[in-house]
C-alpha cells in the first residue's frame, strides 16, 4: 500500500494518509473524511475500524497470534504469573525482582474493601446473578473511594487502578459467598493474588483452607489468558465510557455490564451447557452430524472464534491445563469425557479442519472452572476479574493519549424524512 489512499466521491478525488503500526494491517486515516466530503464510512460492529492507537495488545487472528506488549501469550502463560502480566500491562514492562515485590505488595495492601461495602450486598436478593451484583458493587466503589476519582491526576489514576485490580477478587468472592449464604472471608495478605481468591471463595471461617498448588496454578493461568484481548466489546465499552471523563469505577462497571452478554463473556458457560446436553461420549457422533447440518439450529459452542481464524493460541495452553486439573482432582465425570473426545474428533474431522472450527479458550475454561467447583453463574465473574487488568490498562492509556476525544460514532439514518406534526384529532 502506498503513502496515501485515494477516494473518489461524486466525481471529486480525495487522498488520506495510510498509517503503519509496529506490526499488523495498515490503517487509512479518515479523520478528515466527513469534514472534506460530507460522507461517513459505514462499518457495523466497527470490525474494519481502528478506534484508537494502542501499545498494549496485538492479535493476528489469521496466524493465531496474541502478544501483550510484544510477549507471546504462550510464553507468559507458561513462565509468568498473573501479577507479572498485570505489571506488564499497567506499567509497560515485565518487572525486575524488586519491582515485582513492590507491585505485589501494593496490590496485596489494597485487597480489603470498605467495611460499609459489605452492607451493600444485603440490598440484593439471595438469588441475584453474581454479575448483577458485580455491576452494582463495582459501580458503587466511586461512592467509597472519593480520593481516586480525579482522572486528571496521574497519582489518583494509579491508585484507582491498583484498587480495582486488588479488590476485584474480594468483590467477586463476596458475590459468590452471598449467593450461597455463606459468610464473607477476609483477604489473607500472606497468600498470592490467586491463592487469596481461592481461599475467599471456597474457604470458611470455621476451618483452615489449604490452597492446592496445582489448582492455584491453573486459576492463575486462566487469569493470564483472559487479562486483555485488544479492542473487544467490553474493552471498547470501557474506553467509550472513559472518553466522557467518567470515573474509573464507573467505566469498569460498564465493561462488566458489556461482558455479561452471552456472545462475549458467557461463551464458556454456553460451551459447558452444550457438553451437559450431549451428556455421554456415545452421543458425540449424533451432535457432530447435527453441527454439520445447515438446517439444524444446533451449533457446537466453544469452537471457532470471531477474531482467530486459526487455532486460538490461548486454547493450546488451556488444553494442557485441563489435563493437569483432571489428574490433580481425579475427575470422573461423563461430561469431561465428552469434552475430551469431542475435542479429539473435531481436531481430526476434515469438516472442522476446513472451516477452521478449532476448540477455543472458552471450550476449555468452562470445563476447568466446573471441575474446580465454580458454578456456571460465576464463569463470567471470573472473566471480569481477570479482564479488569486489561480494562484498567486500556483506560489509563486512553486518558494519557493527547489525541483522545469523546467517542461519537455516526450512523446511516434510514427513518422518515422531515415531516410536519399532525394534531391528534386529525390523525
Amino acid at each position: 500500500m502506498g503513502d496515501n489512499a485515494k477516494f473518489s466521491i461524486d466525481g471529486d478525488n480525495f487522498e488520506y494518509p495510510v498509517l503503519q503500526g509496529t506490526i499488523g494491517p495498515d490503517v487509512v486515516d479518515i479523520r478528515k473524511l466527513y469534514g472534506q466530503t460530507g460522507a461517513f464510512t459505514y462499518d457495523p460492529g466497527f470490525t474494519s475500524t481502528a478506534s484508537c492507537e494502542s501499545e498494549l495488545t496485538f492479535i493476528d487472528g489469521g496466524e493465531g497470534v496474541l502478544l501483550h506488549r510484544g510477549y507471546p501469550i504462550e510464553q507468559l502463560a507458561e513462565n509468568s504469573s498473573f501479577m507479572e502480566v498485570a505489571h506488564l500491562l499497567l506499567r509497560g514492562e515485565l518487572p525486575t525482582a524488586d519491582e515485582y515485590s513492590e507491585f505485589t505488595n501494593t496490590i496485596t495492601r489494597h485487597t480489603m474493601v470498605h467495611e460499609q461495602l459489605r452492607g451493600f450486598y444485603q440490598g440484593f436478593r439471595r438469588d441475584a446473578h453474581p454479575m448483577a451484583i458485580m455491576c452494582g458493587v463495582v459501580g458503587a466503589l466511586s461512592a467509597f473511594y472519593h480520593d481516586s476519582t480525579d482522572i486528571n491526576d496521574p497519582a489518583q489514576r494509579m491508585i484507582a487502578s491498583h484498587r480495582l485490580v486488588a479488590k476485584m477478587p474480594t468483590i467477586a468472592a463476596m458475590a459468590y459467598k452471598y449467593s450461597i449464604g455463606q459468610p464473607f472471608v477476609y483477604p489473607d495478605n500472606e497468600l498470592s493474588y490467586t491463592g487469596n481468591f481461592l481461599r475467599m471463595t471456597f474457604g470458611v471461617p470455621a476451618e483452615e483452607y489449604e490452597v492446592h498448588p496445582a489448582i492455584e496454578k491453573a486459576m492463575d493461568r486462566i487469569f493470564i489468558l483472559h487479562a486483555d484481548h485488544e479492542q473487544n466489546a467490553s474493552t471498547s465499552t470501557v474506553r467509550l465510557a472513559g472518553s466522557s471523563g467518567a470515573n474509573p469505577f464507573a467505566c469498569i462497571a460498564a465493561g462488566i455490564a458489556c461482558l455479561w452478554g452471552p456472545a462475549h463473556g458467557g461463551a464458556n458457560e454456553a460451551a459447558l451447557n452444550m457438553l451437559h446436553e450431549i451428556g455421554h461420549p456415545d452421543r458425540i457422533p449424533e451432535y457432530i452430524k447435527r453441527a454439520k447440518d445447515k438446517d439444524d439450529p444446533f451449533r457446537l459452542m466453544g469452537f471457532g472464534h470471531r477474531v482467530y481464524k486459526n487455532y486460538d493460541p490461548r486454547a493450546s495452553v488451556m488444553q494442557e491445563t485441563v489435563r493437569e486439573v483432571f489428574e490433580t482432582l481425579k475427575v470422573k465425570d461423563p461430561v469431561f469425557d465428552v469434552a475430551l473426545q469431542l475435542e479429539e474428533m473435531a481436531l481430526n474431522d476434515p469438516y472442522f479442519i476446513d472451516k477452521k472450527l478449532f476448540p477455543n479458550v472458552d471450550f476449555y475454561s468452562g470445563i476447568i472452572l466446573s471441575a474446580i467447583g465454580f458454578p456456571t453463574s460465576m464463569f463470567t465473574v471470573l472473566f471480569a476479574l481477570a479482564r479488569t487488568v486489561g480494562w484498567v490498562a486500556q483506560w489509563n492509556e486512553m486518558i494519557s493519549d493527547p489525541g483522545q476525544r469523546i467517542g461519537r460514532p455516526r450512523q446511516l439514518y434510514t427513518g422518515p424524512a422531515k415531516r410536519d406534526y399532525v394534531p391528534i384529532d386529525k390523525r
